[in-house]
């Protein structure tokens, strides 16, 4: 789910991929935006505050959107950096190292008391726009910018533009790859959804604590992701 790149990459390894981490951006998004009132899975609503807020000339608000933003850039800027620099040295820790910098984000987040994070609305809100900045860098980077799972205001357009062309498209083949592509953007949104709707629940019986809820199925994919590759690598060396 993590490891296949390029040529070795299949249409199943980004359904998993997408399920599992537009869930976890489902959860963020709607839990964070009961525990700061942020936006914080992505940025297209602070761009709209921050050019209100100038017009307005409240600068000091308009500042803290922009925090925001360059939060949620500095999150992708630094998922990529790592890969980059790891794919040179050693390949085998290319991804578990930026979702290990996202587990220990929302596990810190998960932590924090009420008062705690009442008094750090803004930071709280950044440091899970970086985790969620990271998170999208990384997934974008391994299924070669076929999948994106923290907005969907891309993935409506797209599904939008595939399902017209279902009409036009009649060879098999075309049918094929459109079909393919529609049903991971519809598990996209649904498990998006599904993520949004546990993350509310969640949040309204435990509070930000839902967050370790992300922690455990991420760091559950990364163990299944480094057995799986164990088992498939002892069967190509003993069974060739």
């Amino acid at each position: 789910m993590f490891r296949h790149r390029g040529k070795s990459r299949t249409f199943t390894h980004n359904l998993k991929l997408a399920s599992l981490l537009s869930f976890v951006a489902g959860i963020v998004n709607v839990s964070g935006l009961f525990a700061v009132q942020r936006l914080t899975t992505h940025v297209t609503g602070h761009f709209a505050f921050f050019a209100d807020e100038l017009v307005k000339k409240n600068y000091g608000q308009g500042l803290v959107y922009l925090l925001f933003i360059l939060a949620f850039f500095l999150g992708a800027f630094c998922s990529n950096l790592i890969i980059e620099l790891i794919s040179r040295r050693d390949d085998r820790f290319i991804n578990s190292i930026p979702v290990g910098i996202e587990i220990l984000l929302l596990s810190f987040v998960a932590f924090l008391d009420p008062p705690t994070i009442l008094a750090q609305v803004n930071t709280v809100a950044c440091l899970l726009l970086f985790a969620m900045g990271l998170q999208n860098a990384l997934v974008t980077s391994i299924s070669n910018s076929i999948v994106r799972t923290t907005h969907l205001t891309g993935l409506f357009t797209d599904l939008g533009i595939e399902l017209s062309q279902l009409f036009f498209y009649k060879r098999k083949d075309q049918q094929k790859k459109l079909r393919s592509s529609i049903k991971l953007r519809l598990t996209i949104i649904f498990f998006f959804f599904f993520g949004g709707v546990t993350g509310g629940y969640g949040y309204l019986l435990i509070g930000i604590k839902i967050l370790l809820l992300t922690v455990c199925l991420l760091t559950s994919a990364l163990i299944y992701d480094s057995i799986k590759f164990k088992i498939v690598s002892i069967k190509r060396k003993y069974l060739r």
